[in-house]
């Protein structure tokens, strides 16, 4: 193959992917309307922390980053959940209590994929080429700079560029493609919890949640001992809270035990923005067999599974599968990419959404602990046969499409022994009483 491939955003999913394709001899540019992150400060407010699992660390081990990439990760074997009142709750991820999700930075992690890409032969990144036009039938793009506007062209262009993607921008106004976008009626903010004399203020080894039955806060454990927390409240309740003594009263009351720990929390929620969360829809995800959308540009999922870059990451190693399979003919392997990929971006959306509930309202129900205790005991008597749909999805590659049909079987097979043990027992009683 001797394509010239351009990938525009250079983002997560955008510097994997042009890892794998430097790989396969290709010439490859990655465009991106961001000055070169590895040379500045963060964007405030927007690092939300990711959580690899299995799928991401697949992908990177398969091109021989995952050690590199992942050196500075933590663990996390469970939630650790934050009640208003009484003591704290570890909920263990797997049946073992040995498997475990890594924490991670967004920024660190999109600046290590940048250095792997950037060292390869084949591969140039270029910053602050922010996309004004494209002709996806052509190749032809158009992109703002600091020197002026500036047109490239390409064999195959890649949208990697997130949920608010460009390129999808772009087919759409061609009516190459068509999008559904649905906003969750929630939004998100980030705090920050600093070290204490050099140490975690909380403990490192879970995932922590404020459960609060219609809201949520989460907090993930960062390399310098901090955390970064993130709430996800309602729309419009951010607003509700403008001053200092109604932001320390809002979480004196419903967060206790985090006021004493985030001495920059008032100007955390005052200073931060406000995210916005919601699932992307694209039809279809090509167009011309030359130009295609990978990752959150094609379908955007909220987080609340830790799913979204371990997706997208799973989506660059189904397009280097594709392009095995066909011969490198991307005129086939784009759109053989989509019928792999499609019914399992849909099911992990569906499954991010009832995580959602899940992590804001049930993991605090006794009924719900219960369930698990359940759940991981069948795990135990049942190795490889029963297995929950939390280790389905964070610890295999199992496709998410049969994880989701696999869990739904497990239930119905659950709750028929459940009836016939029930039935059973109904029968032994009333013989006795007949004995009687």
């Amino acid at each position: 193959m001797s394509e010239r491939v351009a990938i525009v955003g250079a983002g997560l999913a955008g510097s994997l992917l042009g890892c794998y394709l430097a790989r396969r001899g290709l010439s490859v540019t990655l465009y991106e309307r961001r000055p070169d992150p590895r040379l500045g400060q963060p964007e405030r407010g927007r690092s939300i922390n990711l959580a690899i699992s299995e799928r991401g660390l697949d992908a990177l081990r398969r091109i021989g980053l995952v050690d590199q990439v992942m050196a500075d990760a933590l663990p996390m074997k469970g939630r650790m959940i934050h009640p208003v009142e009484g003591p704290l709750d570890f909920q263990q991820y797997s049946a073992s209590g040995d498997r475990a999700i890594n924490s991670i930075s967004r920024g660190a992690l999109n600046n290590a994929l940048l250095d792997a890409a950037s060292a390869l032969d084949g591969v140039e990144v270029l910053f602050e080429h922010r996309l004004l036009e494209l002709d996806s039938q052509a190749g032809k793009m158009i992109f703002e700079t600091p020197a002026g506007k500036v047109e490239a062209h390409a064999d195959v262009v890649l949208g990697a560029d997130g949920a608010g993607s460009a390129v999808r921008g772009q087919l759409l106004v061609e009516g190459a493609v068509g999008e559904q976008v649905d906003f969750l009626d929630y939004g998100y903010k980030e705090l920050s919890i600093p070290a204490v004399d050099g140490e975690f203020a909380l403990d490192p080894g879970a995932l922590h949640i404020w459960p609060r039955g219609t809201s949520m806060m989460i907090a993930l454990p960062n390399p310098d001992r901090s955390f970064t927390c993130t709430l996800f409240w309602p729309a419009g309740s951010f607003d509700a809270l403008s001053n200092k003594d109604s932001i320390e009263a809002h979480f004196r009351e419903h967060y206790p035990d985090l006021l004493p720990l985030a001495p920059s929390l008032v100007d955390d929620y005052l200073y931060n923005p406000v995210g916005v969360l919601g699932t992307v829809h694209t039809q279809p995800w090509q167009a011309h067999g030359r130009t295609a959308l990978i990752g959150d540009a094609a379908h955007a999922i909220v987080p609340f599974y830790g799913q979204g870059a371990n997706c997208a990451f799973e989506d660059v190693v189904e397009l280097d599968r594709c392009l095995a399979d066909t011969g490198g003919s991307w005129a086939r392997a784009l759109p053989l990419f989509e019928h792999r990929r499609r019914e399992n971006t849909e099911a992990i959306a569906e499954m991010a959404l009832a995580n959602f509930v899940e992590m804001r309202d049930k993991v605090a129900s006794p009924v719900f602990r219960l369930g698990k205790r359940v759940e991981h005991t069948l795990e135990r008597w049942l190795p490889g046969r029963y297995v929950s749909r939390y280790e389905l999805v964070s610890f295999t590659t199992t496709p998410y499409a049969e994880v989701r049909d696999r869990v739904h079987r497990q239930h119905q097979y659950l709750a028929a022994a459940t009836l016939a043990a029930a039935a059973a027992i109904g029968s032994i009683t009333r013989a006795a009483r007949r004995r009687r």
